[in-house]
């Protein structure tokens, strides 16, 4: 860490001198995309990187099936092919600048993971192992299914975050793990830092620096059945919110289609790559009355609501909300060697053998598509379209570059967070190159933070946090889950008004500075709300049904309407919408056939 110069920084009012900490570069989470980011700059600059969990348990880690690359170690591949895909994937909503931009660096960022030493898995002759996901196909989707992700056994997330970690450590990343963001430090479209709530010992912080860049992860947590990590509560795009910074798309989440019942805990996109089937009541494989040429491998949207359907029109098993992924057929030997933490998974959470028996699933939400709106370059973008921040950058979930459109092909999620991350890395430094000096931090900085946290802390309404939280969560998988309608999101945007105004009367038991995740339950649920007032509004903003948008009142998708990004942001108090257009290169429009 620099040491501070009381000549060179202001004091802040309401914090402490020590609790000021300068460095050229703050990373605020330590998933894939921040720590690649932090990697890359760390060869050339003072780096730190602050995160709310130990790094090596952001959700990242969480990430199963695979990254996708045009390597073509098992078969013939092009990055053209893997475009075409994810275009069509994304339902033509992908701004496709910036997906070549992904498909013809993907080889490159796989293959420094490689040579970082992440443990892909080997073909015989020793080259990184590639095996099929859906919506990835030959020939512009002229053939069949391709072997284009590249994976660690089903633990490839674990392998690559585990590998950037030991990377940060050897280029001297400094790490602030256990620190909660509370919010940007911008003035005047420029970035000077974030301030911070330290979670051990309690207090508030002031992380100054030249470049600020958040990868922060996603959202889905606002749901009731998720997939992802309980940690996952929109931070970063609501930070972005507060700051006058409109979000990008936020009407598009995906819902994985095989989360284990109940629960939600991915079973990844792995399972159907290796020949898993899908199977309702009867025990058909419906897929081939939604997809027939994709089948199983099809893309998530189109699965999540086929899936959807089957279980509304009482074909779930049993007639309950759920239906099977059969993975007998593959064989014992096949599931302990590719899929072994599927087996664990289901065998801890289920009590069922894979081997033997079928596994309970349902849709579950998943991914988020919309964020903070950036440049293909990592940089903010203030008013989303071309004014940027300065010195603050955004990689991975929480932001929307935009590569996935309305909906994300599995796989692309690593490799998004991993390349942009690396991006982002790369434009800081070139910065940096050109901005020498910090820039000035306001006496004021941190006045924001200290008053939530003061007006939490000293609240004594009667509203427990738990509870809003709860309703919030199974209001949404009830109203703007895989299929929604205008009437549903009208009844609920009502709701999260309500839940917002009882959010006003929250009273937290633990009063104490000292690991007080009362605290920190209440500051997410705060940020949580801002995230969903968002998403609902977009959701009965936008009148047509594109990817993980899908609404029965507006049944088709209106590209003469709707082929356009939605920027949402708040005005007056109530959320307000602009738009941009969809960036079309090589691809046109057409009707999304599997």
């Amino acid at each position: 860490m620099t040491p501070i110069d009381p000549e060179t920084i202001h004091d802040v009012e309401g914090v402490p001198l020590h609790s000021v900490h300068r460095h050229d570069v703050v990373v605020v989470g330590a998933g894939l995309a921040a720590m690649r980011a932090a990697v890359e700059a760390a060869k050339d600059y003072d780096v730190a990187v602050v995160s709310k969990v130990f790094p090596t348990r952001s959700h990242s880690g969480a990430a199963q099936g695979g990254i996708a690359a045009s390597l073509a170690n098992e078969e013939e591949d092009h990055w053209e092919w893997h475009m075409f895909d994810t275009v069509k994937g994304s339902d033509y909503l992908g701004d496709q600048d910036g997906i070549e931009i992904l498909v013809r660096e993907a080889p490159v960022v796989v293959r420094e993971f490689e040579h970082m030493g992440a443990p892909f898995s080997r073909t015989p002759d020793g080259r990184i192992a590639q095996r099929l996901f859906g919506g990835h196909t030959k020939n512009f989707g002229k053939g069949g299914p391709i072997l284009r992700a590249c994976y660690a056994a089903d633990r490839t997330g674990h392998a690559l975050l585990h590998t950037l970690y030991e990377n940060c450590v050897k280029e001297g990343v400094r790490f602030y793990p256990e620190f909660y963001v509370l919010g940007l430090i911008v003035r005047d479209d420029v970035c000077s830092g974030v301030v911070a709530w330290d979670v051990v010992n309690g207090g508030v912080h002031v992380f100054h620096a030249k470049a600020v860049m958040f990868g922060t992860g996603g959202h889905a947590r606002i749901f009731r059945i998720a997939s992802i990590s309980l940690s996952s509560t929109g931070d970063g795009p609501a930070m972005a919110l507060r700051a006058g910074i409109p979000l990008e798309d936020m009407e598009f989440l995906q819902f994985h289609p095989t989360g284990l019942y109940i629960h939600g805990i991915l079973v990844s996109e792995a399972a159907r790559g290796e020949g898993g089937y899908l199977v309702n009541d009867a025990g058909e494989r419906f897929m081939k009355k939604y997809a027939p040429d994709k089948m199983e491998l099809a893309p998530r949207d189109v699965v999540s609501r086929a899936m959807q359907r089957e279980i509304d029109e009482g074909r779930g098993i049993g007639g309950k909300d759920f239906i099977h992924l059969d993975l007998r057929h593959l064989g014992k030997d096949k599931i302990m060697t590719q899929l072994p933490q599927i087996h664990e998974l289901a065998w801890k959470f289920m009590h069922v053998d894979c081997v033997t028996n079928p596994i309970p699933i349902q849709p579950t939400a998943h991914y988020s598509m919309g964020g903070i709106p950036t440049d293909n370059d990592c940089q903010v973008l203030a008013d989303g379209k071309a004014k940027k921040v300065a010195g603050f950058y955004a990689a991975g979930e929480c932001a929307c570059v935009s590569v996935h459109g309305a909906n994300r092909l599995g796989t692309n999620s690593l490799l998004e967070a991993s390349l942009f991350g690396r991006r982002a890395g790369k434009s800081i430094v070139r910065f940096l190159r050109t901005e020498p000096a910090l820039p000035d931090l306001p006496a004021d900085a941190a006045k924001e933070a200290i008053e939530e946290i003061d007006g939490i802390l000293s609240a004594t309404g009667s509203e427990k946090t738990g509870a809003i939280r709860a309703e919030m969560q199974q209001q949404m998988t009830a109203n703007c889950a895989v299929y929604r309608n205008g009437c549903n999101l009208e009844q609920l945007r009502a709701e999260v008004a309500s839940l917002r105004e009882r959010y006003g009367r929250i009273r937290i038991d633990d009063k104490g500075k000292t690991f007080n995740m009362d605290l920190i339950d209440a500051l997410e649920l705060g940020r949580m709300l801002d995230v969903t007032e968002i998403m609902v509004a977009s959701a009965l903003n936008r009148t047509e049904s594109r990817g993980g948008h899908s609404r029965t009142d507006f049944p088709k998708r209106d590209d003469a309407n709707w082929l356009k990004h939605t920027l949402a942001h708040r005005k007056n108090g109530a959320v307000a919408f602009d738009y941009k257009p969809v960036v079309i290169t090589r691809f046109q429009p057409q009707e999304r056939k599997y």
